[in-house]
Formats: structure tokens, sequence, C-alpha cells
């Protein structure tokens, strides 16, 4: 019978281990058969991991080491710039200004001064939409700000779409009037904020973001007295002109610092601060007195306008000190208000002008004539109408027939030919003559500056004698072909007033500390240039230029004083033609001439109007200030009569 069992299924069994190759004795495998053989399975062995060990250990080892340099120059090499970076963004501060001290006249009264102020600042992130609530803040707040602050609404809206920073100035030293208006605004605009987001509103507040900080404004309570000397402060406060300038660093003062814990950028109130008080400035005290500048700059205001001169400069000083008592310019500046400043009227032009002195400079050619014994004042000079020289013909200031003066008569008359005789005399030849003339205008203090320090003080022109030109060695003993500043020429006067000893003009008394502490200035140098007789003597030479009805300045007569004085008409180079046009006028002084006290030096610089000679427009102003000065001072007459020296000589005598 058939079977029904299903057929078996075979099984594979375990595969076969190969057989080992047979070994031969000592258990080394005996050699395979030549020949193709039976292929046997691949044995897939595992690598040796030693080297990639170490490989991965290098790299950790590198990986820790950049870690270790790197944690050696943080916490070592670096780590004070580190901390400072931590304490720049933990720590805030804010500056103290601090005050600038006062600038006064010499009797304390103040000419300019500090009040209190505010800088408007502002944090731009607060005028973000997300801060502010309103899309247009900045627009909207500088829309408002512009008029109060007299900006421009366009700057200061550039000024507020900054929101990555969180600190802007807006203006700069107003007012307490205008924090008020602007605080006030705030206030408004607070409220509005509030009842908008109470009645379901963004509450928007565009003017949240707007701040004060406390600072100082420069105030000169007098307006433009003595503004050129002053001068003015810049818009960081900082002195820009003048005195402010000169003593700019002991007039500011040190600033002082408050440093505070912040919090993404707001104060913390709670953590404390360190404060670095400010030290106030000290206080300058002036030579100027304030009632004889006043005078000074009326008179001299007057003339100029009266003569349609192009400006004029008037200086007061004390003739035995050297002390300046006023330095006044016309046209002037009110250091109030420089935005409707001329700016060619900034300066001080007194001491920043130089020019051609004219006859007033004979006063030094005289000086060398009689300090040399060449000749007295007495000594006979024939003056022609013309000279001729090198390769000139020199006259007067009008023609004459031939005068037959005294070498007081030259001086009196104003002679250019006369000291051109005179200072000849100087030297055998005319090369000596200009070298020993030279030496004297260099004693006077010419081609070199006051010594008083004002920024931007001309030395003036004073060539070597080796160097003048055939035409200058006979004009500069008459005061053409070198120039001066207003200061210098004064200068000349006081030295002979002070019985021929030159002392350095000074524009500082001293200094008042924070301690109230007084300093007073150095005392000025001193140096003698004429011996005391020559002095003397000019000084009676010069009475005759005012008392003398032949002199040339007998407008600057004041009655009751004997007064010395020199007239001035010097042709003038005109600065944008490089040539000259026009006129200086001029007239130098100093009284009472027999026991001297003040000299006033006046020059105006262009007349076009009425007359251009120095006796007739400087003359005046010089009789007015001075007048205004011994006043003041409380200087009496000396009641001597004045010792009249003969102008002219008859001929054949």
């Amino acid at each position: 019978m058939p079977s029904h069992e299903p057929p078996r299924r075979r099984v594979p069994g375990p595969a076969r281990r190969p057989s080992a190759p047979p070994r031969r004795r000592g258990g080394r495998p005996a050699p395979r058969p030549c020949g193709p053989g039976p292929r046997r399975p691949r044995t897939i062995t595992l690598g040796n991991p030693r080297p990639r060990l170490r490989l991965v250990s290098l790299a950790l080892t590198l990986v820790m080491l950049a870690f270790v340099v790197r944690l050696l120059q943080v916490q070592a090499v670096d780590a004070d710039a580190y901390a400072a970076k931590a304490d720049k963004n933990r720590y805030g501060s804010v500056t103290l200004a601090a005050e600038r001290g006062r600038i006064t006249d010499r009797t304390g009264t103040a000419l300019a001064t500090s009040v209190d102020a505010h800088d408007i600042t502002a944090d731009p992130k607060m005028f973000t939409p997300g801060e502010s609530k309103a899309p247009d803040a900045p627009e909207q707040a500088a829309a408002l700000l512009a008029p109060i602050l007299g900006a421009d609404p366009e700057v200061l809206a550039e000024r507020l779409r900054k929101p990555g920073s969180r600190y802007a100035v807006l203006a700069r030293r107003q007012t307490p009037q205008v924090w008020r208006q602007i605080k006030d605004l705030k206030g408004v605009y607070a409220e509005k904020a509030a009842a908008d987001k109470r009645a379901g509103g963004p509450g928007a507040n565009v003017l949240a973001g707007v701040f004060q900080e406390p600072s100082s404004r420069r105030v000169y309570p007098n307006g433009d007295l003595a503004a050129a000397i002053l001068g003015y402060v810049n818009a960081e406060g900082r002195g820009a002109g003048g005195v402010e300038s000169m003593l700019d660093t002991t007039l500011a003062g040190q600033d002082g610092t408050v440093t505070y814990v912040q919090s993404g950028g707001r104060r913390i109130p709670t953590a404390g601060s360190r404060e670095v008080p400010a030290v106030p400035g000290s206080d300058v005290e002036l030579t100027i007195d304030r009632d004889i500048q006043w005078a000074a700059q009326r008179a001299i205001e007057d003339q100029v306008a009266e003569s349609a001169a192009d400006r004029g400069y008037v200086i007061v000083q004390n003739a035995r000190t050297g002390e300046v008592l006023a330095m006044a310019n016309a046209p002037g500046f009110d250091p109030n208000d420089l935005r409707s400043a001329d700016p060619g009227a900034l300066g001080n032009a007194a001491l920043q002008d130089a020019y051609e002195p004219g006859s007033t400079a004979k006063v030094m050619s005289m000086a060398a004539v009689l300090e040399e014994e060449k000749a007295t004042p007495a000594t006979r000079v024939v003056v022609p109408n013309r000279l001729h020289r090198g390769d000139r013909l020199f006259k007067d200031d009008i023609d004459h027939p031939t005068w037959y003066l005294t070498l007081n008569g030259v001086l009196a008359k104003s002679s250019n030919i006369g000291t051109i005789l005179a200072t000849g005399q100087l030297g055998p030849t005319q090369r000596e003559a200009n070298r020993v003339l030279h030496s004297y205008l260099r004693a006077f203090g010419l081609g070199s500056t006051s010594g008083i320090g004002y920024p931007g003080e001309t030395a003036g022109i004073l060539a070597d004698p080796a160097d003048w030109s055939t035409s200058q060695q006979y004009t500069i003993p008459f005061g053409q072909g070198l120039s001066v500043n207003a200061l210098q020429a004064a200068s000349v006067y006081s030295t002979i007033a002070n019985g021929g000893v030159r002392v350095a003009p000074t524009l500082v008394r001293g200094t008042r500390g924070p301690d109230g502490r007084f300093s007073a200035a150095p005392a000025p140098r001193k140096e003698r240039v004429v011996s005391e007789e020559t002095a003397r003597t000019l000084a009676t030479m010069l009475e005759s230029v005012v008392d003398d009805e032949e002199g040339t300045g007998t407008k600057a007569r004041i009655p009751g004083y004997r007064v010395a004085g020199k007239t001035g008409t010097a042709n003038r180079v005109d600065p944008e033609l490089g040539r000259y046009k026009g006129y200086t006028a001029s007239f130098a002084g100093f009284a009472p001439s027999d026991a001297p006290e003040v000299t006033v030096y006046c020059a105006i610089q262009n007349p076009t109007k009425g007359s251009y000679f120095g006796g007739q427009i400087c003359g005046p102003v010089y009789r007015e200030v001075m007048e205004f000065a011994l006043k003041t001072l409380q200087v009496p007459p000396t009641g001597r009569a004045p010792a009249r020296l003969p102008v002219t000589f008859e001929p054949g005598e």
C-alpha cells in the first residue's frame, strides 16, 4: 500500500569547520600543496585600537590645552580689561560739571560769571513704537520741543531716532525757564496718556523720554563791555577767545563724577553710588577798572561812528605799574549773543592788529637822540620843504616854507624832515645810525609781544637794520616801515612817564581759589630804556605838542592839568589790497605830565568822514578818556606851571 506520510525535509547540519592544516613535527604547519586548491572562506579580524586612542587622546589634550591657555589669558593676562568691561556694563556714571570761575575787574565787580542751567537730554529707546506706544514718537516730540529750544525739528527727530542708543543731547545750557516749560509740557502729556490708558487706549506718551542734567551757562552781565578782553566760551563751555581761553584751565576747575549701579540702562536707586565731587574753578581778577573801561569804550565807539572808520581802539594804562586799566575796541560784540555778532569783531583788535604807528613813534627817535647826547631840546634844526634822501623826496604833512625849529619844535610840529635830520646824527654813517635807532626801538618793546599772554597777540614788525631798505632807513624814524599793536604803542609812553623804566604791561592782578585765598600774579619784568633825565626832558617836550599853539595836539588839553602827548597820522596798509590806502590816526600821552599817573593811547583805522589827522579825531578821545580816568582815580592837578620850551628860533641869531 502506498504510504501517505509526507516526505522528510532535509535539514542542513552544522557547517563543518575546515580541518586544520597538517602540522609537522615541532608544531609548524606543513606546506600547502602547490596548485589550486579549494577556496576557503575569508576571516574578518578586529584592528588594533591603540593608534585611534592615541589620536583621540592627542586631540583632547590639544582642546584642553587651548581651554587652559584661554583661561589663563582671561583670568591672568586680560583680567583687568574684562573686569573693566564688566564694570562698564554694571556701572554707569554721570559727570558733575565744575562751576567755572568768575572774571572780575580790579574792584571785584563781575565781568563774567556762571548761572545754573540745564542740558536737555533724551533716551532714544523710549521713543520706539514699543516703548512710546506711538509709531511716530520722535517726530511728535521734535515738533513739541523745537519751538521751546529754538532748534530745527528735523535735527531733533534725527537724534531721537536711534533705538540702539540710550542717551542723546538735544540742547545744552538752557535756562531754568526753558526746562520749566518742558517739564510742564511733560506733565500735560503724562496726564493725557494716563487718561487714554484708563479709557482702554494705548496710553501713548511721546515726551516720557525727555530729561535734564544740571549744567551751567556763562553770562556777561555788562553785555559788550570789555568783550574783546573777556572773550567767550564755546558750546562745550570751554574758553574759545580772550581771557576765557587764555586762562581756561584756571577758570574751568575739575569736573567730578557720580558712579551708580545700573540695569538695562536704568539706575538702581537702592544700590548706592560713589561720588567724586567737582572742584570749582578759580576766580580771575583783572587789572581793568569797569568804569574807566566804560568811558573808553563809549568814547571810541562814538568817534569811530562819527568818522565812518573801519575800527578803533583805546588803551588806558597805569603809567607806574604797567597795569592795563582799559582796553576798548570798536566795533565790539556781545558775548551773550554770539549768533548776532560780526565775525570780524570777535577778536581783540587792540592786540591783534599790526599797523604803522606814524608820528607817535617819533618820541622813540627823540629818546635815542637825547640819550646818545647828539642834541638837546634847544638844538636848532633847519627844516626845508623837501628833503632828498636815498631814492626818495621826503616832505612833511603840509607844504611850508623853510622852518627854523628847535629839536623841541620838531616834535611839537611833528616834522618828518626834522626827525630824519635829527636821527641822522646817531652815527657817523647811516648804517651805524640805523643800528643805534634799532636798539632803542627794541628796548621800548617793539618787535616782541607784550608778555601778557593774550592769545593771538601780534608782535608787530621790526626788521633787522641790515635788512632796512633805502627808504625804510629814513621812514622808520618817523613811524612808517615798521608796525606795532596798540598796547605796544601805549607802553612806549608809559615807559617815558615812568622815568625811562619799561614795566611790562599786565592784564591779570591775580586769582582767587575755591578756598577764597588770593594769589597775586607774578611781578612784571622791569627794564631801564633811557635815563630818568632823558625821560623828564621828553615829558617836557611832549607838553609843547599839547600846550603850545604851534603844537599839533591842542585838542587834547585838559583844564587844570599838565598834559604830555603826541599826534600821529600814518599811511595805512589796506589788509585786503596789500598796499597803502587811507590813514591811521592816533594820539598818545600821559598826565599829569610833571607827575605821571595815567597813559592813554587812541588809534582809529581808515577814517573816511571829516578829518583824518590824529590830533583832530583822536585828540578829543584822549581828552575825554583821560579826564574821566583822572577823576575816577582821584588824581589831583599838580598846580605847577608848565615849562615852556622854545619851538622856533629866528634865523641869524
